[in-house]
This record gives structure tokens, sequence and C-alpha cells, in this order.
């Protein structure tokens, strides 16, 4: 598809963006991307907000050793 670029910026089609509410547009190089944003933010944050009980006490100091048997 191409689109008109006026002074006002270009349109993208609506039905490109069914069921977001809201985007990041961001230049890459000589591309614009796009992206719909995650409602709530970033998901890396929420990492670690519920963490369970496993019986390794030292379990996020030690993770890689329990995970791949190894220290890295």
């Amino acid at each position: 598809m191409k689109a008109k670029v006026t002074d006002k910026g270009v349109v993208i089609p609506k039905e490109f963006l069914e069921g977001v509410e809201e985007v990041e547009i961001r230049k890459e190089d000589h591309c614009i991307v796009v992206v719909p944003t995650i409602e709530g933010g970033d998901l890396i944050l929420d990492l670690g907000k519920h963490p369970v009980a496993c019986g390794a006490p030292d379990a996020s100091e030690q993770h890689d050793r329990y995970l791949y048997g190894s220290a890295s």
C-alpha cells in the first residue's frame, strides 16, 4: 500500500489497527515502525512481583546452576 504524505503527515487505515488503542511510532534506520503499545506498560517490569517459594534460598543468585546444571 502507498499513502500520500501531506503537511500533517500520513494516515494509517483504521483496519490496520483493529483493537489497538495506542501505538508507539519510531524511526529505525530507514524504516518507520508503528507498534501497538501493551496496556499496563512494559511487561519486563512485572518480573519478580509475585515470587514463589521453591525451597532454594539462593535461587536468585544461583539461577544458572538450577536452570542449566552449572554456573555460567
